[in-house]
């Protein structure tokens, strides 16, 4: 099932892209996306079909407990991973605004270097937090 999701995820991006980029080109632009149209149901009912045809990893016993093991571990990777990644992306908006701020305080009056670096700080804290989140899920998995 993951590896339906590992799929279809960019086939879907690429898609929307592709989309927007079309529908500038007018009235041949609706063929087109027609078409796209046709090639995601294609990929979809593809998908449905690796998806409902994916058989247990095993038939009996420790080997079920470990395949729940396994999914486990996964989730728990997935959860670093999102932890992480979401941490990282809202620090560098942080520090985009706040850096920008900090410099133009800085351009006029540059005695104030100290508080606005320890703002930036502050921003560049938020990614810390995620890594350390995410290394205790990995922990934990």
């Amino acid at each position: 099932m993951t590896t339906a999701w590992l799929v279809g995820l960019p086939l879907i991006a690429g898609a929307v892209v592709l989309a927007r980029v079309v529908t500038r080109r007018g009235r041949s632009g609706i063929y087109i996306l027609a078409g796209i149209g046709a090639l995601l149901m294609v990929g979809a009912v593809v998908l449905l079909v690796a998806a409902l045809t994916a058989g247990p990893a095993a038939a009996a016993g420790t080997a079920t407990a470990a395949a729940a093991t396994t999914s486990s571990n996964g989730a728990a990777l997935l959860g670093a991973a999102i932890a992480v990644a979401g941490s990282t992306i809202g620090a560098g908006i942080a520090v985009a605004y706040a850096g920008a701020a900090a410099l133009a305080v800085m351009s006029e009056r540059p005695e104030l270097f100290g508080r606005s670096m320890v703002i930036v700080g502050l921003a560049e804290g938020i990614a810390i937090y995620g890594l350390i989140i995410g290394i205790i899920l990995i922990g934990k998995s």
